[in-house]
């Protein structure tokens, strides 16, 4: 949407205050442990931008809570694996061998909005180190979150999700649906019905960029707007608004066991 576009469909400026005060009606407060999937451009017209929307999380969340964002690279993978568009397989080799290292500081994050962009590069925030489905994340339990991401099963056990679900975590789906809702694959895992794959991606390794190879698992997104729905009519997700943009709020620990009986009940 162009911004003339946002202004005229805005009935007064979306600020750091009235988005804060939103999100405490949406259900957030201090000392909680989010994790936020988000679009700017859903809210209205935000005078600061993405940088009022991280600032009114944090006013709200407070250091004593965790705001958390997925980082996701995932342009930093195998090239034989590209569609939309492919590229040669003469090329193949070149990009595996040149394509730059993953870095927590410096690499962007691909399709996942400006609001993250804006956040994963603020002060005391932390990004894990998968070169793919990296998160970010800000306040009282930074380091327990985003440390020790594994490389293989990259959104399983031994990921910052299931930390976040350690922690009685929440989820906040601010202007996006279900099919953002990256908490859901940790339910596929614990399922155990995907296909596993290798996958690859460039990280550097004792100081030295090097291309790696990994196991994981074929990740399905195609049902998550049916089990986020249904778990919606559970009763267990409080839908407000902040700004211009629907959200959907609800706690992930909860969400995730829900998804695991409805894969299992629904095998693929």
């Amino acid at each position: 949407m162009s911004e003339s576009k946002v202004i005229h469909s805005t009935s007064s400026p979306r600020t750091r205050q009235s988005l804060a005060t939103d999100l405490v009606n949406a259900g957030l407060n201090s000392g909680m442990t989010v994790i936020v999937h988000s679009s700017l451009s859903s809210l209205g017209w935000v005078c600061g931008g993405s940088v009022a929307v991280v600032q009114a999380l944090m006013d709200v969340i407070t250091p004593a809570g965790n705001l958390v964002m997925p980082t996701h690279s995932g342009d930093l993978s195998d090239p034989a694996m590209w569609q939309e568009p492919a590229v040669p397989q003469q090329w193949w080799s070149i990009i595996r061998e040149t394509m730059p290292a993953f870095d927590t500081k410096v690499t962007p994050t691909r399709d996942m909005g400006k609001i993250v962009e804006t956040f994963r590069t603020w002060e005391n925030v932390i990004r894990s180190s998968h070169p793919q489905v990296s998160f970010a994340a800000w306040g009282q339990n930074v380091e327990k979150i985003v440390s020790n991401h594994s490389l293989d099963y990259s959104l399983g056990e031994n990921s910052p999700l299931a930390r976040l679900y350690d922690l009685n975590g929440w989820v906040l789906l601010l202007g996006v649906g279900y099919e953002n809702c990256t908490s859901f694959h940790l339910a596929e895992y614990r399922v155990g019905q995907a296909q596993q794959v290798k996958k690859g991606a460039p990280i550097l390794e004792t100081g030295q960029r090097v291309w790696k190879w990994f196991t994981d698992i074929d990740f399905d997104t195609s049902c998550f707007v049916e089990i986020g729905e249904a778990f919606e009519k559970t009763g267990q997700v409080q839908i407000s608004t902040v700004g211009s943009a629907t959200t959907k709020f609800f706690n992930m620990k909860n969400a995730v066991d829900f998804a695991v009986t409805w894969l299992k009940d629904n095998p693929r």
